[in-house]
């Protein structure tokens, strides 16, 4: 199994509830073809270099999962179809790519513990 990241813009138009709805929708589509979520990160509404579609801005999610190549045509389709995604781009990660990652996250976690004890 090989490690990918997909990330993809949803269109600004859909509230809270059916953006995260839209998610579960391709977190349970991968799981169902034995994909294993490695990290899932909502990057929230951002302004778009260039508008897609007549729209400036998007919600950007990122799936980090391992997975079988085959199913990935087969995610990919299913982004196509659904008017919900605006772009879409899913990359393989080598070594190096998944050794940033990690330390990424690891990072984005001690800021998170730090800042939740200086509230305290």
């Amino acid at each position: 199994m090989n490690q990918y990241e997909t990330v993809f813009i949803l269109t600004p138009v859909l509230s809270e509830e059916q953006m995260k709805e839209a998610v579960k929708k391709y977190e349970d589509f991968l799981t169902k073809n034995g994909a294993e979520i490695v990290h899932r990160e909502n990057w929230g509404m951002r302004k778009m270099a260039y508008p897609i579609q007549k729209k400036s801005s998007g919600f950007y999610q990122i799936l980090e999962y391992k997975i079988d190549g085959d199913a990935i045509a087969k995610l990919e389709l299913e982004f196509k179809r659904d008017e919900r995604i605006l772009r879409f781009l899913t990359v393989k990660l080598d070594k190096h790519s998944i050794a940033y990652n990690e330390k990424r996250r690891k990072k984005i976690k001690e800021t998170k513990k730090e800042e939740k004890e200086a509230k305290a």
